[in-house]
């Protein structure tokens, strides 16, 4: 018989008001960091940038603010709504143009 842990579920009301922004730069709230999944808030302040890095598969959703995220090769206008999914292994990175909000999960 296999020993299962619930994890209990987690809310919050509006994410954007979880998200911390530094003159240092991100500094990402985990909401959960498991073997499965790992999902972070993050800030960026207008200017700020993350610089292009490979990781793995990554779906990005983003709150508040305008900016630009590279893919790849290719660079998409992200802002309130925007969600890029990153296959595995692909550069990606972020500049702001605004202040900038979004929910980061890895998979895997």
């Amino acid at each position: 018989m296999s020993t299962h842990v619930a994890m209990p579920p987690i809310y919050y009301a509006d994410a954007r008001q979880q998200v911390q922004y530094t003159p240092e730069g991100p500094q990402p709230q985990f909401v959960l960091d498991s073997d499965q999944a790992k999902v972070v808030l993050a800030g960026l302040e207008a200017g700020q940038r993350i610089p292009v890095h490979p990781e793995a598969l990554a779906v990005y959703i983003f709150l508040d603010g305008q900016g630009l995220m590279q893919v790849g090769d290719e660079q998409f206008p992200v802002g309130p709504g925007a969600l890029v999914v990153v296959p595995a292994g692909v550069g990606r990175g972020m500049v702001a143009e605004t202040r900038l909000a979004f929910i980061a999960t890895r998979v895997g």
